[in-house]
């Protein structure tokens, strides 16, 4: 019985395909990624910029021909599916060409082929677990891009603070030096009449 549990389950990981991952996408470039796949076979994708500038970056994908199935311009995050009609290399990059100076930090999810259950009886279950999993990773994005904004204010109010130290002291050396000056008294050179 182990055993046919065992084949069960390596034969729903073998059917099955998922990604994610987290990205650094530079300023003014292009990163792609490829995958093999036959036909027919049905891909989910998913992404988010959890950082970095407008949090926006241009996707697309093409098929094997170069065709291009599904193309978004200054998206922060977006989804896709599609059943494949050929064989071959399909591709899906992000551009950060548009900008000239903000990198930005990707998370991609892509899944490709058909999650059967384990069981028949699963289906319920299976689709509410993945409703669970799938807003667990919204979650977790979410959560990630606040932490960026929370750290990026942070660290705006501690330099909007030295500054203000800094200005303060310069002032109040300025008012000391100019009070002291109302109380020196000023030599003055008096020439001796004989």
């Amino acid at each position: 019985m182990r055993i046919l549990g065992l084949f069960c389950l390596m034969l729903h990981t073998a059917t099955v395909c998922c990604t994610e991952l987290t990205f650094e996408l530079p300023d003014n470039e292009k990163q792609c990624f490829y995958e093999d796949l036959e036909a027919g076979v049905k891909i989910d994708i998913d992404y988010q910029v959890i950082a970095g500038g407008n949090y926006d970056v241009d996707c697309f994908v093409t098929d094997p021909q170069n065709n291009v199935l599904y193309q978004e311009r200054k998206r922060q995050y977006d989804s896709f599916s599609y059943a494949t009609t050929s064989k071959g290399v399909y591709k899906v990059c992000f551009s950060n060409e548009f900008s000239t100076f903000t990198h930005k930090t990707v998370y991609l999810d892509f899944r490709s082929g058909e999650e059967a259950p384990l069981l028949p009886d699963m289906n319920r279950a299976t689709a509410l677990t993945q409703v669970v999993a799938d807003s667990q990773t919204w979650y977790r994005l979410r959560e990630a891009q606040d932490r960026i904004r929370a750290e990026d204010l942070n660290e705006r109010i501690s330099y909007w603070s030295i500054g203000e130290t800094i200005l303060l002291f310069v002032v109040s050396l300025g008012q000391v030096l100019m009070l002291k000056s109302f109380f020196t008294e000023k030599k003055t050179n008096v020439a001796a009449s004989t």
